[in-house]
């Protein structure tokens, strides 16, 4: 994890996300970089926004892109960042762009970086848009870490993977293997009445000692609620502050009539989530 990305934007989620970042990226000494985020074209026309001014406003998108730069510049040397070229003996920020980046190009773009931070979506006017995790998740093949509503005072020192023996869960805990290699505890949990057809939870657990990570295997039961409501309450009964999960383990067309652990956990996620399609 030592390079991360960040798209910027005033959002409600925005403080969260610069603070996860910190926490992450003060584990790892990692460079930060940011950039501005602005929906593309079809988002804004949805929104009943005028085309003309999404067109032509050039001076708007460049006012939008000069706050974002100044947000982030400043909370990265407030929290003792330097920028990038500078002191060596610190993490390092530095700034893309100037004029906002639509989500299709964050999604290109972030396929340099180890992993890209973004707030969790929500369904208000002002948070940040589904659009945006669902592009960087399957164009940029590399996680993403959603921030949850409020900024966390901590993350991934205590680790949970929500193992439903799945392919893109595993694919999900493979990117996060520096995360888990520094974290103070790991738990491989199960939850017994969602699971595909793959190797256990225990016997993962037990493979993930041979890179020196000491995980316990849970078993939790739903207790008659959906798949992503069990795995938050396990997370918060075994006091995990970072999840992690492969997404959309069932197809997105699925998800959007009938819901999914996916669909549920970018909703109502309490702490951040690393999530890869």
């Amino acid at each position: 994890m030592k390079n991360l990305l960040v798209p910027v934007e005033s959002h409600s989620g925005v403080e969260s996300v610069l603070q996860t970042a910190l926490l992450v990226a003060r584990r790892f000494d990692s460079y930060v970089e940011g950039m501005p985020l602005g929906p593309d074209l079809p988002d804004l026309v949805a929104f009943d926004m005028p085309v003309s001014w999404t067109v032509s406003d050039q001076n708007t998108w460049k006012e939008m892109a000069d706050e974002a730069a100044k947000r982030f510049e400043t909370f990265m040397l407030d929290n003792g960042f330097a920028r990038r070229g500078g002191d060596a003996r610190l993490p390092s920020f530095g700034w893309t762009g100037e004029r906002s980046f639509g989500d299709s190009q964050i999604g290109s773009y972030a396929r340099i970086f180890d992993c890209t931070i973004l707030g969790r979506p929500g369904t208000d006017r002002g948070d940040p848009r589904m659009a945006t995790a669902e592009t960087v998740l399957f164009e940029s093949g590399r996680p993403i870490l959603l921030a949850p509503p409020k900024p966390p005072e901590k993350t991934a020192e205590h680790i949970v993977i929500a193992w439903n023996q799945s392919m893109e869960t595993a694919r999900a805990s493979a990117m996060a293997m520096p995360l888990l290699r520094h974290a103070q505890k790991v738990s491989v949990m199960t939850v017994e009445e969602f699971r595909s057809e793959g190797p256990s939870g225990e016997i993962f657990a037990e493979l993930l000692s041979n890179h020196g990570i000491a995980a316990e295997f849970v078993v939790r039961n739903a207790k008659h609620r959906n798949s992503g409501e069990a795995i938050l309450r396990g997370v918060e009964a075994l006091g995990g502050d970072l999840l992690i999960k492969g997404a959309y383990t069932q197809s997105r067309l699925r998800q959007m009539f009938f819901g999914g652990a996916t669909s549920h956990v970018m909703n109502y996620a309490e702490v951040p989530v690393l999530m890869t399609s």
